[in-house]
Formats: structure tokens, C-alpha cells, sequence
């Protein structure tokens, strides 16, 4: 289905150039302001910017999409038929040391999430039954460079436990989904923060 703008956008060419000949007829007829135009209208640079315009939408409107969804068994599969081969030649022996490096292999597990719009985390199920005197825990990961986390927290006056207070918009615990107001935080990286204070835990984190 087409819409309005996609006919304007699609048709940006053909207008100017019907204005181009409308404006002609009127210089033609000596009317005021019609010559400025006609020069403006008729510029070569204007041409070439509108073109370069339709070649974005155009790009915009057909997005490129992956070949394969799961590229990673290709590369499984491709390691196994060389790892069968009797005398594997020393570019097969090559390819098998490229597609085994984790570098390779983590850019195909990139691309394959992608593929498949993977990209909500998946938390492990919790188990059916649980003993009563135990309490749920989850642990979650968060892969975190130089970006803020995005999420404050606050201690409890009476227990001393920590729990995040509020997750920014936006930020690196709200965009994955496994941070939310009211968690009780026990431990940051193998280390625990029972006990401690809220500056010594946002240093943590």
C-alpha cells in the first residue's frame, strides 16, 4: 500500500521539474520575479540535492535484511566438515582457525540475534516448588563499559538492606529489563552488600 508521502516523496523529481516548465511559460510572458525563479529552479545543484534526497528514502524504504537467521550453525557446521576431512588443504586449515576464533564467533551470535529480533533478556524459570524457609533469588547480568547504570537506590532505616529505589528512563537497567523498583540487591559481582553503606555501594555498581 502506498501512501501520500511516499507518492510526494517518490515524486519530488517530476514536480520540480513540471514547476520548472510552468515558470518557464511565465518568463516568457515577462511576468515579475518569474526569471529568479526559473534561474533557482533550474540550478544543477538543486537537481543533484534532490536526487541524493531520493536515494536516502529509497535506501530508507528497503532495508537490508540477513541472508540467514542463524549463521552460527553455518559456521558449526563448516568447522565439522573440515574437521572430517582426511587431508584438510592449509587454506581449509586456515578458515577452521578464523572460525574458531571467539572473536568470529561472538560477531555471529551478534548478527543471529539481530536476524531473529532476539534482544528482550531470558531470565532462568524459577523452580516449581520451593521450601518454605527459602526466599527467590534471581541473578542478573548487565555488560556495563563507561555508561551510568541508570537506576538509584535506597537503604532500608530498620534492616540495613538496599534495594533499587528507581530506574531511570532510558538507561542501561531499564533498556534490559532486569532492574526494577523494589529489588533487594545481596550481591554485585560475587561480592556482597549486606551491610553496607549506600556509598560504598553505588561505588560498586
Amino acid at each position: 500500500m502506498i501512501t501520500i508521502r511516499q507518492t510526494m516523496e517518490e515524486g519530488v523529481s517530476e514536480v520540480l521539474s513540471s514547476v520548472v516548465e510552468d515558470v518557464g511559460e511565465a518568463v516568457s510572458k515577462n511576468i515579475d520575479g518569474a526569471q529568479l525563479l526559473h534561474e533557482l529552479l533550474s540550478a544543477p545543484w538543486l537537481h543533484a540535492l534532490l536526487k541524493i534526497y531520493e536515494c536516502l528514502l529509497q535506501f530508507q524504504r528497503s532495508t537490508p535484511s540477513p541472508l540467514l537467521p542463524c549463521a552460527s550453525g553455518l559456521l558449526l557446521e563448516i568447522m565439522a566438515i573440515i574437521q572430517r576431512a582426511h587431508r584438510p588443504s592449509a587454506e581449509a586449515c586456515e578458515l577452521y582457525n578464523l572460525l574458531s576464533s571467539p572473536h568470529v564467533q561472538a560477531f555471529l551470535s551478534s548478527h543471529d540475534s539481530v536476524a531473529q529480533s532476539d534482544y528482550l533478556p531470558v531470565l532462568p524459570p524459577l523452580p516449581d516448588e520451593l521450601p518454605e524457609d527459602e526466599e527467590a533469588m534471581r541473578i542478573v547480568c548487565l555488560v556495563k563499559n563507561n555508561q551510568p547504570l541508570g537506576a538509584t537506590i535506597r537503604r532500608d532505616g530498620v534492616t540495613g538492606d538496599i534495594y533499587i529505589a528507581r530506574v531511570i528512563h532510558g538507561g542501561l537497567a531499564d533498556r534490559s529489563g532486569l532492574l526494577h523498583p523494589g529489588d533487594l540487591l545481596v550481591e554485585v559481582n560475587g561480592n556482597s552488600v549486606v551491610g553496607l553503606e549506600p556509598e560504598k555501594v553505588i561505588q560498586i555498581l
